[in-house]
């Protein structure tokens, strides 16, 4: 194993290398065979492990892989998490997410987070996937290498049954943890691997090696897809990058639209949507009629459709209302949660403060001679909806409104450059 292992490093970046270590047989072996390799110390070999406090043990499992990395001379981590028991994700999912979580909070830049993950793991996997009804990308299983911010994630065992590293267990006597856990029937892919895989085996011995086999094949089918989403992603977004052009995105194939946006949102750094919501995209949000502005939304991010542009955006409180703030613009001014910063450029102090609050509705601007009201100015820019709702108005000490944001500038406003050589900008939250 060492010398495919060491075969496989030396094709990688030259970053230092972090093994999610356990202390179960797996990831004891994969240590084992890194610190064997001068190549993955001279890369600065180091490990993780994460308790997550769900048995009693734990307490007693962290030690363990204190004493095997210290007796290994590798550098040892011990990362103590809280898993959300109440975040509606099932304790599996809401443990790995806990997990990955203290896996990135250990990594360096460009660093490497290696797993254990093996064959066996890749079938369970696939077949889980299969009945949950994935596409392509989930049924391909997991890949042996992939970005996981702010590094890389490596899986240098994947083709190797686990057979492979019991062996290997047993011929250098590594000692290893078990897991109670694994055995327990109420976890999905426990009962897969105890209850279902070894019927299935027993019918066709080579089905480990078929399933994988597959899953490579899809992996490809899945690489080539998402190269040609990536390339219609590139076409469609806008001139910002969190929107995309309705009418280009509606004449794709159901199947590449929903891999765009996908792809689209995992750009943006906001969670994909729920199967649920998934399936109601299309039905909801894309074939709504041209004039309205429906919302999708689910934990941690929404879209939105305004004038043709489909717009994604983070999960968001409601915009306070009640506050109102004076400011002689002198320094920049930081307003309240979701509405941004102010500020002149160059800073210019006022004789006479300004006041700046939320909108209210009823307001109205002089622009070009005329009183107009400021809903008919911000529809007539094109500004959507749920923006207009944190843009911050400048009004001066008799009530009268110079500016919303920098987006609708008052005659008063737009002559600052001129009359005062400075200019007011109006930095929103992200």
């Amino acid at each position: 194993m060492t010398d495919a292992l060491a075969a496989r490093l030396a094709q990688l970046p030259g970053t230092e290398l972090v093994v999610g270590f356990s202390g179960g047989l797996d990831s004891s072996v994969l240590l084992h065979a890194l610190a064997a390799l001068p190549a993955a110390r001279a890369r600065g070999l180091r490990a993780v492990h994460v308790d997550h406090g769900l048995h009693p043990a734990s307490a007693d499992w962290a030690s363990h892989c204190t004493r095997v990395a210290a007796r290994l001379d590798v550098p040892l981590r011990v990362e103590r998490v809280q898993v959300a028991h109440d975040a509606g994700l099932g304790l599996e999912a809401a443990a790995r997410a806990a997990r990955h979580a203290a896996f990135r909070a250990a990594m360096t830049p460009d660093a490497v987070l290696v797993l254990a993950h093996h064959r066996d793991d890749q079938v369970e996997t696939v077949l889980l996937r299969l009945l949950h009804a994935a596409g392509h990308e989930g049924v391909a299983g997991m890949r042996a290498w992939r970005r996981f911010d702010p590094g890389w994630l490596w899986r240098p065992l994947l083709e190797l049954p686990r057979e492979r590293l019991v062996a290997d267990a047993h011929a250098h006597g590594i000692d290893s943890i078990d897991d109670p856990s694994n055995a327990d029937a109420r976890f999905a892919r426990n009962r897969l691997r105890h209850n279902v895989l070894p019927t299935l085996r027993a019918a066709w011995p080579d089905a480990d090696a078929r399933i994988a086999a597959s899953a490579t094949r899809l992996r490809e089918d899945a690489d080539a897809l998402d190269a040609l989403a990536a390339a219609q992603c590139d076409l469609l977004c806008g001139t910002a990058p969190d929107t995309l052009a309705l009418g280009g995105l509606l004449e794709l194939p159901s199947a590449l639209r929903r891999r765009v946006l996908g792809l689209w949102l995992d750009r943006l750094r906001l969670p994909r949507p729920p199967p649920g919501v998934w399936r109601r995209v299309d039905e909801d949000l894309l074939a709504a009629r041209a004039d309205a502005t429906p919302v999708l939304a689910w934990r941690g991010a929404q879209l939105r459709r305004y004038r043709g542009t489909l717009h994604a955006l983070r999960e968001r409180a409601a915009p306070a209302q009640d506050w109102c703030l004076p400011w002689n613009g002198a320094e920049p001014l930081q307003l309240p949660d979701g509405f941004g910063r102010l500020a002149f450029e160059p800073s210019h102090a006022f004789a006479s403060p300004f006041h700046v609050c939320p909108r209210r509705g009823g307001e109205r601007i002089l622009r070009h001679g005329l009183q107009r009201p400021l809903r008919l100015c911000l529809q007539e820019t094109g500004i959507p909806p749920w923006q207009r709702e944190r843009l911050p108005l400048l009004f001066d000490a008799a009530g009268t409104l110079l500016a919303a944001g920098d987006c609708i500038l008052s005659d008063v406003a737009h002559a600052w450059p001129r009359t005062h050589g400075i200019t007011l900008r109006w930095t929103p939250d992200d």
